[in-house]
């Protein structure tokens, strides 16, 4: 693949020129610059905004990205993560804080519910 500027990466990747600069600004994505100041985007940064939406859509914030980007790897089943225990002891931190999330929420739940059938 030849090299692409910005607008072309958010076509090829489904992600807005903001979002692409955004991973910029976090230290995520470092393109290439060419000799007039654009941004130059390789195959590579393709693979590596994919790695970047999974961990996104996973629940990670971008700093957690940043530490462990290097983890991610293309499978046949898209984006997955090499553990090492430091990711393993993060993963499960964020997976603690969306079940006790969960509980606040049921709890909620149940106090509109018995709420309305006070009425």
């Amino acid at each position: 693949m030849r090299s692409v500027q910005i607008g072309e990466l958010a076509k090829l990747t489904g992600m807005s020129t903001r979002a692409l600069r955004h991973y910029e600004d976090r230290g995520l994505l470092i393109p290439d610059r060419t000799s007039g100041g654009y941004r130059d985007y390789s195959e590579e940064d393709v693979t590596l905004v994919a790695h970047i939406k999974a961990m996104i859509a996973a629940g990670l914030g971008t700093a957690t990205i940043r530490r462990y980007l290097d983890c991610a790897r293309l499978g046949d089943h898209g984006t997955s993560l090499e553990m090492c225990p430091d990711l393993r002891a993060e993963l499960n931190s964020i997976a603690e804080c969306l079940a006790a999330k969960k509980s606040e929420l049921r709890e909620t739940e149940r106090r509109l519910n018995e709420l309305a059938s006070t009425s």
